[in-house]
């Protein structure tokens, strides 16, 4: 069996399970702050709508953060399965940051959240009101952690290469405050948060023209519609704007690949639609706008922007994974500001929660901001090969030499299957929450929990 083949699968086997497991992290982290904000507003008014919502979404919480755990753990062994020689290359620094992931993030984040759950009533109120709020700052952290691991792929740093080939450590600092990190992780939780927003909106549409539940529905739709314009306008700009700058200094190449841009050109036009073809090195049917892309690159309309004929074409990411995947990411962007914008305009004219066709325009809006977020981890990630580590490690030289084809494509189709009935699982608890209501959403017990790791019970 050829080496490309065994790469090929090996990619497709990671890239299914950390993006089916992806689908969990992105409400969690997001959710987490709306519970944390909620929790606060019934701490200082005392309005038991507050506390309602906030049991509500945390039951939600619960269980994707149960089904993000038993989705994540099979990733941490294709590190050693998969990609052995990875691991034995650039250990010596993410053998660092995805520990702390694991020992204080995610065990900050659940011990808050069992006493989030189970504390209420129990504990003091200002207790309680602290466990959600270690609930969101652990989300927060495990999110950085990772962030930092890929960041540190993306842009190696705070490292030495010793004699046999390996990556050391030389400077922890110089890895969690890489320079690549720092726009890259307020891109992520801003996409995270932009996606709670568009869920607990969606909820609450679906209660609204449900005429269920009308207090807990409007109150969540009206904290969606205005974290959510914030939310829309800053994934756009500071953080998208100052993430694809990192792109421009340190991944050139990636940059040409997004824009779909083969040629080196002064004033270089920003193409809204197109067709690469890489035969020719060419856009086919664009429309563009020109010099653009020179200003969003380098602030001048005239500067000059690379193609990708610049480089060796072994160099080249997957030009169009990468093109279409950027453009799925800012063309739904965009969709959210003017979903949001709608809406608040909508809530100044109070005419918000009678509007049938924009609640039904919410609640159908629901899956999209996850479509984004993928397609956005899908950029970033396909958008930097043929290396694994940029510069030093290449894809084809990061895999387990000793693991068949053939394993893999087996391993793959069982967690195929594991995962479809994970996902079933999924969504027949979140729709038995929904579908019980705020009103009935009391706290978990033990055996609601146990449920997710043990269904046949």
């Amino acid at each position: 069996m050829k080496m490309v083949d065994v790469v090929f699968a090996h990619r497709i086997q990671f890239a299914f399970t950390v993006m089916f497991h992806y689908l969990f992290p992105i409400l969690t982290m997001g959710l987490g702050f709306f519970i944390a904000v909620l929790s606060t507003m019934h701490l200082v008014t005392s309005d038991q709508r507050y506390a309602t919502a906030a049991r509500f979404w945390a039951r939600i919480f619960a269980i994707n953060f149960a089904l993000g755990v038993v989705t994540g753990i099979p990733l941490e062994f294709e590190f050693g399965t998969n990609w052995s020689r990875f691991s034995a290359f650039g250990g010596g620094v993410f053998g660092q940051t995805l520990p702390l992931e694991g020992v204080y993030a995610f065990f900050l984040e659940s011990g808050f959240l069992g006493l989030f759950l189970y504390g209420e009533g129990r504990v003091p109120r200002v207790v309680h009101w602290l466990a959600g709020l270690g609930v969101a700052l652990g989300s927060l952290l495990s999110g950085y952690f990772i962030v930092a691991t890929d960041a540190w792929m993306q842009h190696p740093v705070g490292y030495v290469m010793d004699s046999g080939g390996a990556i050391r450590l030389k400077s922890f600092w110089a890895v969690l405050l890489n320079p690549y990190a720092g726009w890259q992780y307020a891109h992520t939780i801003n996409g995270a948060l932009l996606a709670a927003a568009f869920v607990t909106g969606g909820v609450g549409a679906f209660y609204l023209l449900l005429h269920r539940h009308q207090d807990f529905a409007r109150l969540c739709v009206k904290m969606a519609v205005i974290a959510g314009i914030i939310l829309s306008l800053t994934q756009l700009f500071p953080t998208g704007d100052f993430d694809s700058r990192n792109v421009v200094k340190y991944q050139p190449t990636k940059l040409a690949t997004m824009e779909g841009l083969f040629e080196t050109e002064r004033g270089a036009p920003l193409a809204i639609i197109g067709m690469p073809d890489t035969q020719q090195g060419r856009l086919i049917d664009p429309v563009f706008v020109p010099e653009f892309l020179s200003f969003l690159a380098y602030g001048d309309f005239h500067a000059t922007v690379n193609g990708l004929k610049a480089y060796p074409k072994d160099l080249w990411p997957p030009v169009e994974l990468t093109y279409y995947a950027y453009h799925i990411m800012v063309g739904l962007g965009t969709i959210f500001i003017a979903i949001m914008i709608v809406g608040v305009f909508l809530l100044w004219r109070r005419r918000l929660f009678e509007s049938r066709w924009y609640l039904w325009i919410l609640m159908l809006a629901l899956p999209f901001p996850y479509i984004a977020n993928e397609a956005g981890w899908v950029v970033a990630e396909v958008g930097r090969q043929p290396w694994l580590v940029y510069g030093l490690l290449k894809t084809a030289e990061g895999t387990s030499a000793n693991v068949a084809v053939g394993e893999t494509v087996f391993t793959t189709l069982g967690f195929a299957g594991a995962y479809l009935m994970l996902g079933i699982l999924f969504l027949f608890l979140v729709g038995r929450v929904i579908h019980q209501g705020p009103g009935e959403a009391a706290a978990p017990t033990p055996q609601d929990t146990a449920a997710v790791f043990h269904p046949a019970d």
